[in-house]
């Protein structure tokens, strides 16, 4: 796990390209503190932060091939390199070492951009090929690890993170309305484009070709799903299991000690108690709904494993809050972010490597709003223009009535109610309270060409896809890169592994979700290995008293000074966002999301533009 970051082409005179690198590689010390290494010449600047996990004597990059003319940068690691060593030997490559990173460089010799599809892992690398003037980079397939970057002045600037392209000379700092109006809806930057003009996302299996001046990007694989009805339950478990089984071993390579994050969920808990290590991290809140340490330390005990917690008071999660959001890059406003923060810091106290559940809910089927398909099955028998004027009814009605949402929800199909596992703000919602609204966007923009490519699929394979292709990249494999490296700490994620998706892709439905429960199938997997208690405990992530805490004083007041700041001044409409911090703090509606969605961005606006101005 490191940092990567570079740019092509030359620089004014007056600029030092050295220096230019050496800015850039400061910026993400924390990704890698062990060692650092560039690669300088006439037409590429690459620079390289290390955090020593495999190979530890010889993996320092940049790495070259035997004649030099090839050369990489590398963030990740190949789980089946040592296969891959294997053939690229028999086909007479010459190794120095035994790094994932120098597979790397002789696969790319061997099959071009075809190397790609022969990769298991989780990586974001850089090569640099002299003899053809061409800069190949790649992101793996569901967006483990990030990749950014801008064309600057007809050069190509890239990193690990954004703060790096920030240092480049010429690169003027804008905020971008449109990533802020569909951030509103769904809680994390969902575009291609970032929150900085002109700085973009290489998306998840996606590779760029930068060569004569322009950058070609292209998908390189897409995930199908393809239900096997005909498998027997028993079967999908058995396969499920041995996928599991195989990933969490692979994961487990490194020549440093591995650790594991463990909730009371089933996720974290199926790869904890499967995964032979010695430590385990958890953390939780001094409220008995928002504390998981005891659940987690009674598991631990069972499974024979060492656990480490950490209480977390208010007043710590508060003030790390612009901590969290200068290492997001861009605002994020999922509140398990800054639990993630400090589990990761606990980890880090104790390994370089933790395993986490990551991805089990996309694949699985295990969000609780999975079983909505099923409840609302029963008003669909009712024509869709009489749903939609008992719908009409219910949202003229101005106070709580029991079943006022389900009518509303009924009311619409799958692709107009569903952008995602969060909707904070609708696009009527968000307008209502920005101050300069483009609606160039909306949210079904964005989610429409996902939908086209599940027609015919049931509801919940439907939603997983859209939450597989926005959701797990833009909120959860994000917070979970960027707060454990902010440790430097490594998260792997045995769930996300090609193989582990090549069966749960071919899972049905019936398997997945159930009027009673998600992941059907896995947890019945994970039940060998665990207590009933925890295989059958229904999800809560990683639970946060936000809106306890948004009706206290204390935080009601800071809260409420950032929404009539200058900058809430400039972006929205301030005595409509001071109502609804008013009408939470009163109990006339629980907008605990929606204020925590604004006030995200407000933090992160300071540190980036006020601050740093």
């Amino acid at each position: 796990m490191c940092g990567i970051c570079g740019f092509t082409g030359k620089l004014k005179e007056s600029e030092d390209r050295d220096s230019v690198l050496t800015k850039m590689m400061n910026k993400i010390i924390h990704r890698g503190p062990d060692s650092a290494g560039k690669h300088i010449d006439e037409d590429v600047a690459m620079g390289f932060r290390r955090l020593s996990i495999i190979d530890l004597d010889n993996g320092s990059q940049p790495m070259y091939n035997e004649t030099g003319d090839v050369v990489i940068t590398f963030n990740g690691e190949i789980y089946n390199y040592q296969i891959l060593r294997d053939e690229l030997i028999q086909k007479g490559h010459v190794f120095s070492n035994n790094s994932d990173t120098e597979c790397l460089i002789h696969a790319y010799e061997e099959y071009g951009k075809d190397m790609l599809n022969k990769l298991r892992g989780m990586f974001a690398f850089v090569i640099w090929d002299s003899k053809n003037k061409r800069l190949f980079g790649a992101r793996d397939y569901f967006g483990i690890k990030p990749f950014y970057y801008a064309v600057i002045n007809g050069n190509l600037v890239y990193g690990s993170e954004i703060k790096s392209i920030l240092e480049y000379p010429g690169f003027k700092k804008e905020v971008n309305q449109d990533a802020l109006e569909n951030y509103l809806s769904f809680q994390y930057s969902v575009l291609p484009e970032t929150f900085f003009k002109g700085v973009y996302k290489l998306m998840p299996a996606h590779c760029l070709t930068f060569e004569n001046g322009k950058a070609n990007i292209e998908r390189y694989w897409s995930p199908v799903f393809d239900a096997d009805e005909n498998k027997s339950f028993d079967q999908t478990v058995r396969d499920i299991d041995n996928a599991m089984q195989d990933s969490i071993k692979r994961h487990k390579i490194s020549d440093v000690e591995v650790g594991s994050f463990l909730s009371s969920g089933v996720d974290s808990s199926y790869v904890a108690a499967c995964f032979h290590g010695d430590k385990t991290f958890t953390v939780g809140f001094d409220y008995a709904k928002y504390n998981e340490i005891d659940y987690a330390k009674a598991l631990s005990k069972k499974i024979k494993i060492d656990n480490y917690s950490k209480l977390i008071t208010t007043d710590e999660y508060w003030d790390v809050i612009p901590k969290v959001q200068y290492h997001m890059d861009e605002p994020l406003a999922d509140p398990a972010a800054i639990a993630l923060y400090f589990v990761s810091q606990t980890a880090s106290e104790h390994v370089k490597v933790a395993l986490s559940g990551e991805g089990a809910d996309e694949f699985f089927g295990g969000y609780n709003i999975y079983k909505e398909p099923d409840a609302l099955k029963p008003m669909q028998w009712i024509p869709k223009p009489i749903r939609k004027a008992m719908a009409a009814v219910a949202s003229a009605v101005p106070f709580k009535i029991k079943g006022k949402n389900y009518i509303i929800r009924a009311s619409k199909d799958l692709e107009e109610r569903f952008i995602g596992n969060a909707n904070m703000f609708s696009k009527k919602d968000r307008e209502k309270i920005l101050k300069h609204v483009s609606g160039k966007i909306s949210p079904q923009d964005i989610t429409r060409p996902l939908y086209n490519k599940v027609k015919g699929k049931d509801d919940v394979t439907r939603m997983q896809y859209i939450d597989l292709n926005l959701w797990l990249i833009g909120d959860i494999l994000l917070k979970a890169d960027k707060m454990s490296m902010a440790h430097s700490l490594e998260v792997r994620v045995p769930f996300l592994d090609k193989e582990v998706f090549d069966v749960a892709r071919h899972i049905p439905k019936k398997y997945k979700v159930t009027k009673k429960n998600t992941k059907v199938a896995m947890r019945h997997a994970a039940n060998k290995y665990l207590p009933d208690m925890v295989a059958e405990k229904k999800k809560l992530g990683f639970p946060v008293p936000i809106r306890i805490w948004l009706k206290e004083d204390k935080y009601y007041e800071k809260v409420k000074s950032a929404f009539k700041s200058k900058a809430a001044q400039e972006f929205f409409k301030t005595k409509e966002i001071v109502n609804l911090l008013d009408d939470h703090k009163n109990g006339k509606a629980d907008n605990s999301r929606k204020i925590w969605t604004i006030y995200m961005f407000l933090v992160w606006h300071k540190d980036f533009f006020e601050d740093a101005a």
